[in-house]
């Protein structure tokens, strides 16, 4: 079981001067953590400042460069065994932190998994429930909660996922889906989250797009044939049954029907050919 002193804690903030410093002092209240590390992405008010003040050491990136390079960030500069991620925004629960990182020791990857009701609009709540359902499916594991950045996982880990990690706000989704893939051990535990101060910075619909498009990356970077796969058949399954009526009922066979028939081939064949490529890899870098 993971504690407190082998736990680094890395809070990514830009322009969250109102809260950060809150959220810095109620963690060093909870337990005396290894280190509390701000990384202040390009602010134009006083978040370093806040954070500084509050106990936190902080690195300042001279421009912004996007929430998950802060995450990337912190987690080179971090030195415990045990990473905390927690958003500098105050929307988890400083009091679930502890509970947290206890988890860690028999899984890797432990995640504050939010309830429906405690993720903003209806909108997103919707948006959420959709790419968790879908990450589910390619991930082949339950995902409760895709998007929640409050996590904990092993140091040394992690860091071998780094490279995949985007600048923008998706290395939850990134980090969830490599751990699982990878074959670590991971668990979601409930988190509620508070309203955030401050405004969001995520759009529903841009980076909704992202999100889905960093669920096909990551997937055909681990398991490619459950993308493949599925696309296949489809193109089979259509292909010959347009074939089979157009034999039927016009006696004869379209240039359609085959190269869809054709086209499935073409994309298992593909599928095949990345697994092997994607088992290379994985067995590469361990």
């Amino acid at each position: 079981m993971a504690s407190a002193s082998s736990t680094s804690i890395v809070i990514p903030a830009f322009n969250e001067g109102v809260i950060t410093g809150d959220v810095v002092s109620q963690l060093k209240a909870l337990a005396s953590w290894h280190e509390i590390i701000v990384i202040d992405d390009g602010s134009t008010d006083d978040t370093g400042a806040q954070a500084r003040q509050a106990g936190a050491t902080v690195i300042t990136h001279p421009y912004t460069k996007g929430n998950g390079a802060a995450v990337k960030t912190g987690i080179r500069y971090a030195t415990g065994e045990f990473i905390l991620i927690v958003d500098g925004d105050g929307q988890h629960r400083t009091e679930d932190a502890l509970h947290i990182v206890e988890q860690l020791g028999e899984y890797d990857l432990v995640v504050g998994a939010r309830s429906s009701v405690s993720q903003a609009t209806p909108a997103r709540r919707a948006g959420n429930f959709v790419l968790s359902w879908l990450a589910s499916y390619l991930a082949e594991h339950p995902i409760p909660d895709l998007t929640s950045g409050f996590r904990a996982m092993r140091h040394s880990y992690v860091k071998d996922f780094i490279h995949l990690l985007p600048n923008g706000f998706s290395t939850p989704t990134t980090t969830t889906l490599a751990f699982i893939k990878a074959g670590y051990n991971v668990t979601f535990v409930p988190s509620e989250a508070h309203v955030r101060a401050g405004h969001s910075k995520i759009r529903f619909v841009r980076d909704g797009v992202k999100f889905f498009l960093i669920l096909l990356r990551v997937i055909t970077i681990y398991s490619p044939l459950r993308i493949f796969v599925p696309a296949a058949l489809t193109s089979f399954t259509v292909g010959s049954g347009y074939m089979l009526w157009t034999i039927l009922f016009h006696s004869r066979v379209t240039n359609s029907s085959v190269l869809l028939i054709v086209l499935g081939v073409v994309v298992f064949l593909m599928g095949l050919v990345c697994e092997q490529i994607s088992a290379i890899r994985f067995d590469r870098r361990k």
